[in-house]
């Protein structure tokens, strides 16, 4: 769904699965800065935009998520998951509860899927979901902002700022007195820098929550049944995940970022060494140079020097081994 903001003077857009939004505005460097400070705004309006409507729904939720939300109180943000049989990530939500519905944003494209698998589960449950996604657009005002929600808009508020769910048709409006408008490259190169885990970058089709850091977060370990908790209890009681999550600092000579899905060798072993994991998010960051989210091999030496693709890297442990 392409973004009417993509009209602002300056913008650029993604591509990807984040086309529809911009990918910066013309300073990356500037609109990071801006965020960092508390100012401006970040349109989010090509993520899903699911609802939970019906007596039941925190106490359904509960059942088929990975968050304990039975008695999520009201305007209380949390993340949760969807899992497989298998304990693989399948979906990523971001929640809030306001007194009557359970609003989520979702990453683009994966709406439909989502509310197959809830429809499927509903039973008889007073529940009703409805993908929202035509009707309603995220922005997101980053933490210190001063900026006021516009009346009624749903507002899920985190430690990294607020996300807004805001009526489709007044995005224009709200922008001309949020901005100025940072891209989307801003809002990823400080999401990389808070270790933040994104579905779809940092998950392929065998992720497991603890290899992100998922746990506690957007897994809760004193919950009942829902599918794929066995495969969190175990690897929680009795083992470590076979991957974890890294944060890279990147050779600054490179002018090219190495991109998603590039190979990570250990430096001592060159080019031709066997691979010990993957680049899953680089972002040029304003302050730290180029960085990088990875998946490594558990049992890579926490003091290894490595190479992605051919760029210099040195890790910094997110996930312990």
């Amino acid at each position: 769904m392409k973004s009417p903001l993509l009209t602002l003077p300056g913008a650029v857009p993604a591509e990807g699965v984040d086309e529809g939004v911009a990918a910066h505005y013309g300073d990356l460097f500037r609109e990071q800065r801006a965020l960092a400070d508390g100012a401006g705004f970040v349109d989010l309006s090509h993520r899903g935009v699911v609802t939970v409507t019906g007596d039941d729904r925190l106490g359904w939720l509960h059942l088929l998520l990975t968050q304990h939300v039975s008695e999520l109180p009201v305007g209380e943000a949390t993340e949760a998951l969807v899992l497989s049989a298998h304990g693989h990530i399948e979906h990523a939500l971001y929640l809030v509860d306001d007194g009557t519905t359970v609003w989520a944003h979702v990453e683009p494209g994966t709406a439909p899927a989502l509310i197959a698998y809830l429809e499927s589960m509903k039973f008889f449950y007073r529940v009703e979901v409805a993908d929202r996604t035509g009707d309603f657009a995220v922005v997101h005002l980053p933490a210190g902002s001063i900026a006021e929600p516009p009346d009624g808009a749903v507002v899920r508020e985190t430690p990294y700022g607020r996300d807004l769910f805001l009526p489709r048709a007044d995005l224009e409006s709200f922008a001309e007195k949020a901005g100025p408008a940072a891209g989307l490259l801003a809002y990823e190169a400080l999401r990389v820098e808070h270790h933040r885990p994104r579905l779809g970058f940092e998950t392929d089709h065998r992720t497991i929550p603890h290899e992100l850091g998922w746990i506690g977060s957007a897994v809760h370990l004193q919950k009942g049944c829902y599918r794929g908790q066995e495969t969190v209890a175990r690897v929680q009681n009795l083992g470590k995940p076979p991957r974890r999550l890294v944060f890279l600092h990147l050779d600054g000579s490179d002018v090219h970022l190495p991109p998603h899905g590039t190979e990570i060798r250990l430096a001592d072993d060159g080019e031709d060494g066997r691979r010990i994991g993957v680049v899953t998010t680089s972002a040029r960051h304003h302050e730290l140079g180029p960085v990088a989210l990875a998946l490594v091999k558990r049992n890579v030496p926490l003091d290894a020097r490595l190479i992605a693709g051919d760029t210099a890297a040195a890790q910094e442990v997110i996930v312990e081994p």
